[in-house]
């Protein structure tokens, strides 16, 4: 049993030099280091024991604070925020960076996605950049990933109509039987993705999430409705080009009067008491569900990395570092 002040071992996930491209497991490796488990004296810092994170290597997850010079926080809270990919954290820049967890109920893993950073994306991204409206037509792309799945689920609770798209059968399955999108296709079997959204959307979309970027927006923007909104989180088909891909059909914003919009949680935090207020229920009622792909120990952790650019995973890829 480790205590306060005690110096232990400590396992991290280290990048071996920048990467260029997609990321492989080789790229990353497992060490041990040491740390102590106390923070300096008259810091504001916390130290934590990290319990489930998400990539990439310094992302979010969920912990346990062993110590704290935090006036706010103290041992044995539970928190969310950015911590490192190893077994415990000394976070010294803890303003909004550390928020901690007050609803035990649901389970912890909730924090690196439903109830996390994911969470708080979707919500800004439906409720405060898309606004959709009830019986409008909502197309998201990469919807079964930790973003997409929620938008959808909002959707769907607001009366609007919605359609996914992702990369295999079975998440295509997921979309339609447990997460409630009235249609859903495989991009990967789509050679014109024009025509596939003109059959999923024959009056057009009012409201686009877009994840994917490329070809996808591309054909997204002439399928656009007048007046349609766009809400711009991510463009994963992007990140590792080398020269990402041109977009050809701009000109669509402007004639079709499209607003598109981007954003990140980040803008949005003083709405998370307010995000929980409308989510918490949703949970507990089983009005949402949230689909996690976990692996377990950190070891596993960069595999979990790569197959996220793969799509290797099915839901919010979550790595379960320890108990609580």
């Amino acid at each position: 049993m480790v205590k306060v002040g005690d110096e232990v071992s400590n396992k991290q996930v280290i990048f071996r030099d920048y990467v260029i491209g997609s990321p492989k497991e080789s790229d990353m490796y497992l060490t041990t280091g040491t740390i102590k488990l106390k923070v300096p004296e008259g810091s504001n810092a916390v130290l934590v024991k990290n319990l489930s994170i998400c990539p990439p290597v310094f992302g979010y997850g969920v912990a346990k604070v062993l110590d704290s010079g935090h006036p706010e926080l103290k041992a044995g809270d539970l928190v969310w925020g950015i911590t490192g990919w190893e077994e415990y954290t000394l976070i010294t820049k803890t303003t909004d960076t550390l928020i901690k967890i007050q609803h035990t109920d649901v389970p912890l893993s909730y924090y690196t996605g439903i109830l996390g950073m994911p969470g708080m994306t979707a919500y800004a991204g439906f409720y405060e950049v898309g606004t959709p409206k009830k019986g409008e037509y909502v197309f998201v792309s990469a919807a079964s990933g930790a973003v997409g799945q929620l938008i959808g689920q909002f959707a769907k609770l607001e009366g609007c109509y919605v359609v996914g798209s992702a990369g295999s059968k079975e998440k295509v399955d997921l979309l339609k039987n447990k997460l409630g999108f009235d249609e859903a296709f495989n991009y990967k079997e789509e050679h014109d993705l024009n025509a596939a959204l003109k059959r999923y959307f024959p009056e057009g979309i009012d409201v686009y999430f877009e994840h994917v970027g490329g070809k996808m927006l591309d054909a997204v923007l002439l399928n656009m409705r007048h007046h349609g909104r766009i809400a711009v989180c991510g463009m994963i088909s992007q990140y590792n080009l080398d020269k990402p891909e041109g977009i050809k059909n701009l000109l669509h914003i402007g004639f079709k009067w499209i607003q598109m919009k981007g954003f990140t949680h980040r803008n949005y935090y003083h709405l998370y008491p307010k995000f929980l207020d409308l989510v918490l229920p949703y949970i507990r009622e089983k009005k949402m569900v949230y689909v996690e792909d976990l692996v377990e120990g950190l070891e596993s952790g960069p595999a979990a990395l790569v197959g996220l650019f793969s799509g290797r995973n099915f839901g919010k890829q979550v790595v379960v570092v320890a108990c609580e």
